[in-house]
């Protein structure tokens, strides 16, 4: 969510260049029902309505948030929001006005309207959208979580997709051909905009970030009142004793430096982003803090090969071997979009025919 200022300042800066334009979110924003989840649904609604989004779509993902929390959030910020499948107090389509154009906005893909620009929005992956693209839509908007570099075109239908994580925000143009009741898109233009430390940040929706990263480090220090229980876990200074070499390859690695990377930014409280930055996060006897499991931050070699403690009681029990499923666990398509498993194990892999 830390790029919702970037896209703030961005499009503040750009207003004039980009209108009339319509600011349209496809979905999968808000957050999981955890405690932090819903701290995050908040900030991102209290964004939302500073930005002045046009349309917010509520997805499948969003949808596992509690149906009172996401319609408190939606009258509360009056944020523009369609659900995708019925199950929050909200619309399916809406109508929105910019310029001399005259757009519907929906979830639905039957509620189709002459005379004016259909934009659904969907979770439907971009491979399987022609059938929905044959029905007259003019914009096809995914938030199925894959990368699209560039849209398809599909009949008359421009499908394309959000970005990964909010990473880039895409910038879709439409050249219309208007012929009364037959309005249609003649062309397009696209691009993505990256949203870098070199964009200007709005100060508005900075304050709502800093407020919520304050509010999930009040809830890890509620955490640490309680006491760290033992557990298998015996940390990376528990590993070196019998496997230095593979110890010195991993130390080279960004792994042994992953959790660091998070208290550059301000993440290191941050549950959602330390799970795949320490080992056994939301095991017994695995990361709790960086104040009472520090010798466990980091990914370090239990993270892939599991709990080291019973090994080292016996040498005899193995630990487990690393497959393309243990590393997919984090290097998700919206954590690591560019993730490929033969490429990536090259850079971690130990002391050629010992174990890995």
């Amino acid at each position: 969510e830390g790029g919702l200022a970037r896209l703030s300042g961005f499009i503040k800066a750009n207003r004039g260049g980009l209108a009339p334009y319509l600011l349209i979110d496809a979905g999968g924003s808000m957050g999981t029902d955890t405690d932090q989840g819903r701290l995050k649904a908040e900030a991102i609604a209290r964004s939302f309505k500073i930005i002045g989004y046009d349309a917010v779509a509520l997805s499948e993902k969003d949808l596992k948030l509690p149906s009172e929390l996401i319609s408190g959030l939606v009258k509360k910020h009056g944020i523009p929001a369609l659900s995708m499948k019925n199950k929050a107090t909200t619309a399916s389509a809406i109508r929105v006005k910019k310029g001399p154009f005259r757009v519907n906005i929906s979830t639905d893909q039957n509620t189709l309207k002459k005379g004016v620009l259909n934009v659904l929005l969907t979770e439907t992956p971009s491979d399987t959208a022609g059938p929905i693209a044959i029905k007259g839509w003019d914009v096809i908007l995914s938030s199925s979580g894959e990368t699209l570099e560039k849209p398809l075109r599909h009949g008359r239908a421009i499908i394309t997709a959000g970005y990964p994580k909010g990473k880039k925000l895409g910038i879709l143009t439409l050249h219309i051909d208007d012929k009364g009741d037959k309005r249609k898109v003649a062309s397009f233009e696209h691009r993505w905009q990256s949203l870098d430390k070199d964009i200007a940040e709005d100060a508005a929706v900075r304050e709502v970030l800093n407020d919520y990263d304050a509010r999930v480090a009040e809830l890890t220090r509620d955490e640490e009142k309680k006491l760290a229980s033992g557990g298998s876990y015996i940390g990376v200074s528990g590993c070196v004793e019998c496997h230095k070499p593979f110890w010195e390859v991993w130390n080279t690695t960004r792994h042994s430096r992953a959790f660091g990377s998070l208290e550059k930014v301000g993440k290191s409280k941050d549950h959602e982003c330390v799970r795949c930055h320490v080992t056994g996060y939301d095991d017994e006897g695995g990361f709790y803090s960086a104040t009472l499991t520090h010798g466990l931050a980091n990914v370090q070699c239990e993270a892939c090969h599991g709990p080291g403690r019973e090994h080292v009681a016996d040498y005899t029990n193995p630990m487990r071997p690393v497959t393309e499923p243990t590393c997919l666990k984090c290097h998700t398509i919206e954590n690591s979009p560019d993730f490929d498993y033969t490429t990536y194990h090259e850079k971690i892999k130990h002391v050629q025919g010992e174990m890995r």
